[in-house]
């Protein structure tokens, strides 16, 4: 069962969109929705509860130790149509039947802040790191793919290349076209280690966001620090606890940047 803890009660959200980033592949979703959710300064509005998280805790900057949760956040932007809702976490459910449970619960909560648009954020696994990442398109709705693959580069044919969507990240988009909520997914390439912050695709997917949303989530000022990031990642000898600017964007990103879903 999931129990949802509201933080704030009593707020009015305009046809909100809602952003998913969870861990996966590269973490690449977790990366742009928590780089979003800092920049735009959006708020906690609600909290996951759950004995459906994974058996284990996290040990934090102050050597504590903290249980895994799921939270989302929100953004009411001035002048536009829609506000922004955005779902993060340390973590993904355990299993097949939590992940569906779970699912369910995020868009009953969407659904009573009447909302309008669901976006799912992930990475396809290479077996080298792309210079490039290419980002790729897909939904339950042909209108909204076109309209979000519109003025953009993504590659909107994805069968016979991309296999399932695992996780949280496909299983909204089907819930959410059985409650007719349009929905789609942005997948960025990313390379397949379990070491590997898919920053660069991160990076790819929220100018993308940027161009569609009207948004200005500020990203120019990173791009050094992520090439020499990505770079010193790469390194067969690298040791993460060592790392000033690893220990700087796990503390900023996530707490466990191993975890693959």
């Amino acid at each position: 069962m999931w129990k949802i803890n509201k933080i704030a009660k009593t707020i009015n959200l305009r046809n909100p969109i809602l952003i998913e980033g969870l861990p996966g592949i590269g973490n690449v979703g977790k990366v742009a929705v928590d780089f979003m959710i800092d920049d735009l300064k959006a708020k906690k509005l609600c909290e996951f509860e759950s004995y459906s998280y994974p058996n284990s805790v996290f040990v934090n900057e102050n050597n504590l130790i903290e249980l895994p949760t799921i939270e989302v956040y929100y953004k009411q932007l001035k002048n536009k149509q829609n506000d922004l809702m955005f779902l993060s976490g340390d973590v993904q459910p355990i299993d097949e039947l939590s992940c569906y449970e779970f699912s369910e619960k995020v868009i009953d909560l969407f659904q009573e802040y009447a909302g309008k648009e669901l976006i799912t954020l992930g990475g396809v696994a290479l077996k080298e790191a792309p210079k490039k990442p290419q980002v790729y398109c897909t939904g339950n709705c042909a209108k909204m793919i076109k309209n979000y693959a519109k003025g953009v580069s993504v590659n909107k044919k994805l069968y016979g290349s991309i296999g399932p969507i695992i996780g949280v990240s496909g299983l909204l988009l089907g819930l959410a076209k059985k409650r007719n909520i349009p929905a789609i997914t942005l997948l960025a390439e990313t390379y397949a280690h379990p070491m590997y912050l898919g920053v660069n695709g991160a990076k790819e997917i929220i100018n993308i966001l940027n161009k569609k949303l009207g948004v200005n989530v500020r990203i120019k000022e990173l791009e050094k620090e992520i090439q020499e990031l990505e770079e010193e990642m790469l390194k067969e000898t690298i040791d993460i606890t060592k790392s000033p600017r690893l220990k700087k964007i796990k503390s900023k990103f996530g707490k466990d940047m191993s975890y693959i879903g």
